[in-house]
């Protein structure tokens, strides 16, 4: 009989399943026929499986994604939590920017957290103010202090029952936001350890970790090197979310926004419509690309 489930992991050629009813976390191998497909499986593929009669399991079927994150590759992903600090650290709006245009091309929904809230000044918080005041026009925000817990609960919610991907620069809090919601997060693996006695169990790929309250999250940060050398020249400008808002109002359909006569958006970012600093960083990225072009 056929079960269904979704893999946490993989060891070695093996794919950690974990029952969707029971939970039991089981060994499984690919069919040999979906070998011979060329099919390949990724964390967070829901998967139908059967048992192979000596406590492991056989996937029989790989069920349509949802939804694919390329880097790292994982699945059926709802949702990217982009976590950011205005403090300790302070992380550059060009960073921050460069992280909002890979959650844009990856077509996932991000709700920006703004964490470590604990430790803003009056200055500090009016600048918290002005980036949510933007930023907000398009994306949910929030605000977090494991420190005095403030938007824990929101966040455990938002998490809840979610297949969810965190990312944000090193330091800003990701891991410990993660143990707040979830004191203790591991992964439940049951009684699976004899099974991977076979083999030194070393974690090459992303894995995800079940929320005892229900959603899974990546525990390998996506969008880490920050690379757009792969997004073409002429397309940045379509993952820049408060561009597209003004999609047809340039003079010319191909306006790249760069020094064209009649852009609806350089006169929107003259006159504050468009943050100066967005587009700024558009034509920052622009350079990048352009230089790490062959």
């Amino acid at each position: 009989m056929r079960k269904k489930g979704i893999v946490i992991g993989f060891h070695s050629a093996m794919a950690l399943v974990e029952d969707l009813e029971t939970s039991e976390v089981i060994l499984c191998k690919l069919r040999g026929k979906l070998k011979k497909q060329g099919l390949k499986i990724f964390v967070g593929d829901k998967v139908e499986y059967s048992s192979d009669g000596a406590g492991g399991g056989v996937i029989e079927n790989i069920l349509p994604r949802e939804t694919f994150l390329p880097k790292p590759r994982i699945a059926n992903v709802d949702q990217v939590i982009l976590v950011t600090t205005v403090k300790d650290p302070e992380v550059p709006l060009y960073v921050f920017d460069k992280f909002l245009v890979l959650t844009e091309r990856s077509k996932l929904p991000t709700i920006i957290v703004f964490n470590k809230v604990d430790l803003l000044g009056e200055e500090d918080l009016k600048k918290l103010e002005k980036l949510e005041s933007y930023y907000g026009r398009y994306y949910k925000t929030l605000r977090t202090s494991v420190v005095n817990k403030t938007g824990i609960d929101k966040l455990k919610e938002l998490f809840k029952g979610k297949i969810s991907a965190v990312a944000g620069m090193s330091g800003v809090g990701k891991s410990s936001l993660l143990n707040a919601i979830n004191p203790g997060l591991k992964l439940k693996v049951g009684n699976i350890s004899e099974k991977l006695k076979r083999g030194r169990h070393t974690t090459t790929s992303a894995r995800l970790l079940k929320f005892d309250f229900g959603g899974y999250v990546a525990d390998t940060p996506g969008f880490a090197n920050l690379d757009i050398s792969d997004i073409k020249y002429d397309e940045l400008k379509e993952f820049f979310v408060d561009f597209r808002e003004y999609d047809g109002m340039c003079a010319f359909a191909d306006c790249l926004h760069i020094s064209e006569p009649g852009c609806y958006i350089r006169r929107l970012a003259a006159q504050g419509e468009i943050a100066p600093h967005r587009y700024d960083n558009y034509l920052k990225m622009l350079d990048e690309i352009s230089r790490k072009a062959p």
